[in-house]
């Protein structure tokens, strides 16, 4: 079973009118991690605690989305 701790991050890449701009939202402490949405046009991502409490959320054009990349946090145990 995959559990999101600490350390998951996602990279938002943006065309800003010519130049692209980079974002990053991450999961700052342990037990919270980072959702992606989308619906009407809006790419939503935020770092939400275990009980899905938004921390913080940044929300993009889906149009303006040249990149969205999701890194995992490696949550593997030693010897496993």
């Amino acid at each position: 079973m995959y559990t999101f701790v600490k350390g998951d991050w996602v990279e938002i890449v943006i065309d800003a009118g010519g130049t692209p701009r980079t974002y990053e939202v991450v999961a700052t402490k342990a037990g919270r991690r980072v959702e992606v949405t989308t619906g009407r046009g809006i790419v939503e991502v935020s770092e939400v605690t275990r009980t899905g409490t938004p921390v913080r959320t940044a929300r993009f054009m889906s149009s303006r989305i040249l990149a969205l990349v999701e890194h995992p946090a490696d949550d593997r145990r030693p010897g496993t």
